[in-house]
């Protein structure tokens, strides 16, 4: 096959760049930048007649004609039904625009060139300009949509639309960044200009200054990326544990996260080689957050809810003509298409590494096959092709334990199954909601439990929030006092007071604990999850309210879907979801309730569709009763078992010994892997461990050897020492933190633990 025409024209303005240099002429740098960002945006390397890029570009362009039909300018709005005042209004007419700007300029959309279509676009633009985005208007409503949402969109349609702009028509576009963007925002890091939102602020700035030949802007935006760059101790940003936090106290990586590593991927592949190259070392930390940071957070073409803060509640916008579904395939497909678009610019062997990761989560996504997702573009659909059709081989995930401590979550990784944990502290909200959205997430840090076993990709995707109920999320232990709609305030700030949230980890098997305080609640709870080869080990401690009202520990809440049979099967101690995985619950009467639930994306997001769903849900809880008093439970979660597992676990009473299950201490046993792990709340003792202060212990025997591994999850910084009842011949290594006090009949160390709930390692040889 020939070339495309798109490939014929891209050769020719190539060739037309380069030909004044062959001349000794030089090119012109904005023209050069301006072309380079167009490629980024509209894709290169792709033929627009084969598929999936044909149909996407023909969608374009039926979107393009519909939209360019109902375009009836009015002094407050482009477009009937959608006014410049609601929340984003003046961002989603500049979206419509950019539509049409693509279906202008791209090839295969029906309406390529179509100088009717030019003519809307530019009647429109000249509308919003006169109307409403120009310098004489004061903001009103959500900063966003006024100095990231619609700039951004802004400047995009007139770098596409470059050669058809007056000057006038690009000196009004500039005035309005500047205007709404002062170089004031990029000077001071603090408020909203910060994390992912200063990338995007950088990013508007950026092209204005590429489009108006200023290069003081373009430094300006290059420049106000360094401060995103290190790793920070508070508020937004990457730590140093891979957790990303947005709006200070909530866990983001997942969509603020996907927006940083997007940005700061085009920006760098757009300065690359030019004299405003990003050339600030921290870069490298950026890089590095897709294996530490993003990667262990995407599972199969997801990225956990956990992270994707009020998100959880968009699903079906209003307006979304194309019905693209907001879920964690979606946010999680983004993150990938971010770490095709940022492979560009890392070392090879990073390229390599990162290319059979997305070849892997691509292979593995069933649900929203990725390389025909309907939320991309041509061009992110070209980068993950041209991935997908490498020679890397596709990689799987890695077993292994990931502990983000700073934004109060883990992930645990079996050959079998992927679990989650999403926590609160007065450093990470118990939930965030805000402009209409998630105003019924009060109880997702409250130790919700996030699993999947194989085959089960879909099990948070489909209509899982707009059904769920809300006092009864899985792994959650929650008082039933009825609560509003945006209990504890908007924007993270519902925080409970408590410190000790954490855990320590191997890499491969975890301690975690959450000392828990209800929101709006009297209820105090001490949670922990031992992570281990097959199964989390779950107990609940101390578990006290005076609400008036029945607490429960749900246990598990499955989504069965639309018409889901599952059978629910139980046993002595133990239960089991065909298809799903088993529980073991050896005291405590297990209460379990399979029901129909309806509802709507509108319901928990004031910007999404109305329309109805209903699905089947399995739920089983412990009752602690009403008003209880140092209530305690111990469950056994094991996803994927077979049912015979499961019996056989409940059954095998020497498998676990529980060391000890109160407000103190939490502590289990497991001989066959020999595990021994506490989370003391307090100075104690535990079997044969003992902590002079709240601290989390892992120890690990192998053959004739040990590893001991301490984190403080209460974050004093102070020293504290562990000790452990068993011969020790001699220490084999420890980490510069560990004191070793002695050894022989007993090992006795003292850590000091920083500020960062980080893991302190010991390894000795058994006498």
């Amino acid at each position: 096959m020939g070339p495309t025409r798109r490939a014929v024209l891209l050769a020719t303005a190539l060739l037309a760049t380069a030909a004044p240099a062959a001349r000794g002429a030089v090119a012109d740098p904005y023209d050069t930048l301006r072309r380079r960002w167009l490629d980024i945006a509209l894709g290169t390397g792709y033929d627009p007649a084969a598929e999936p890029y044909a149909a996407r570009l023909a969608e374009t362009g039926t979107l393009a004609r519909g939209y360019r039909a109902t375009m009836a300018p009015t002094p407050t709005s482009l477009w009937p039904g959608q006014p410049f005042d609601p929340p984003a209004g003046i961002t989603r007419s500049y979206g419509r625009l950019w539509t049409m700007t693509r279906a202008y300029v791209q090839q295969g959309t029906g309406s390529t060139a179509d100088p009717a279509l030019l003519a809307d676009v530019l009647r429109g633009l000249d509308h919003l300009s006169a109307t409403v985005y120009n310098p004489s208007t004061t903001r009103y409503g959500n900063w966003w949509e006024w100095q990231i949402g619609s700039p951004r969109l802004l400047t995009d349609i007139a770098a596409a639309l470059h050669d058809h702009l007056t000057d006038a028509r690009i000196d009004a576009a500039c005035a309005a960044v500047d205007h709404f963007v002062p170089d004031a925002m990029l000077t001071d890091y603090s408020g909203t200009s910060t994390g992912a939102n200063r990338v995007d602020l950088c990013r508007s700035v950026a092209l204005r200054g590429i489009l108006g030949r200023a290069p003081a802007k373009i430094a300006l935006a290059r420049d106000a990326l360094s401060p995103v760059f290190p790793y920070v101790t508070e508020g937004d940003g990457l730590y140093s544990d891979g957790s990303f936090v947005q709006h200070t106290w909530v866990a983001y990586s997942g969509t603020y996260g996907q927006v940083l590593l997007d940005g700061l991927g085009r920006l760098f592949a757009l300065l690359a080689g030019s004299e405003w190259e990003v050339t600030d070392p921290g870069r490298q930390i950026v890089l590095d957050s897709v294996e530490r940071a993003y990667a262990p957070l995407i599972h199969d073409g997801l990225v956990m809810d956990s992270v994707n803060g009020r998100a959880i509640s968009r699903g079906l916008l209003k307006g979304d003509d194309r019905r693209v579904m907001r879920s964690d395939h979606y946010h999680g497909q983004g993150i990938i298409a971010a770490i095709a678009l940022l492979a560009a610019g890392a070392s090879t062997a990073e390229r390599e590494r990162w290319y059979g990761r997305v070849k892997g989560w691509i292979e593995r996504d069933a649900v929203t096959p990725i390389l025909t997702a309907p939320q991309f573009g041509v061009a992110d659909l070209a980068r993950l092709h041209a991935v997908a059709g490498s020679p890397v081989p596709a990689t799987p995930d890695p077993t292994g334990h990931h502990l983000f401590a700073a934004m109060d979550r883990a992930v645990h990784r079996r050959p079998r199954f992927v679990a989650n944990i999403a926590m609160a502290s007065d450093r990470i909200a118990y939930y965030e909601c805000g402009n209409g959205e998630n105003p019924r997430g009060w109880h997702t840090g409250a130790g919700m439990l996030y699993w999947w076993a194989d085959g089960l990709g879909d099990q948070y995707t489909d209509w899982y929030w707009p059904t769920v109920d809300w006092y009864r999320l899985p792994g959650t232990t929650v008082s039933t006092l009825h609560l509003p709609d945006k209990a504890g305030g908007e924007w993270g700030e519902p925080k409970p007071g408590v410190r000790w949230v954490g855990g320590t980890t191997d890499g491969e098997y975890a301690a975690i604990g959450q000392h828990l305080k209800g929101l709006g609640s009297t209820l105090r709870a001490r949670k922990s999850w031992f992570c281990v080869a097959d199964a989390v080990l779950c107990l609940g401690a101390g578990i006290t309210c005076t609400d008036g009202v029945p607490v429960e520990t749900v246990v598990d809440n499955r989504n069965l879907g639309e018409r889901g049979t599952p059978a629910l099967v139980r046993g002595r101690g133990w239960a089991h979801l065909e298809g799903h995985g088993g529980w073991v619950v050896p005291y405590g009467a297990l209460r379990t309730l399979r029901e129909d639930r309806t509802g709507a994306w509108s319901d928990i997001n004031t910007t999404s569709t109305a329309e109805r769903r209903t699905r089947r849900w399995q739920t089983l809880w412990l009752d602690h009763g009403t008003d209880p008093e140092d209530a305690t439970y111990l469950y056994l979660l094991m996803p994927g078992a077979r049912r015979a597992e499961v019996a056989a676990r409940a059954a095998d009473r020497r498998w676990l010994s529980v060391l000890a299950n109160d407000a103190a201490r939490q502590a289990v046993q497991v001989p066959s892997l020999g595990l021994t792990a506490a989370n003391f709340w307090q100075p104690g003792t535990a079997g044969p461990l003992t902590a002079s202060a709240g601290a989390s212990v892992l120890l690990r025997r192998r053959g004739r050897t040990a590893t001991l591994c301490v984190s403080e999850p209460p974050r004093t910084g102070e020293p504290l020492e562990i000790g452990w009842d068993h011969p020790v011949r001699r220490v084999l290594r420890a980490d510069d933190s560990v004191e070793i006090l002695s050894t022989g009949r007993r090992l006795s160390i003292r850590v000091t633990p920083g500020m960062v709930c980080a893991t302190h390692r010991c390894e000795v040889a058994l006498a």
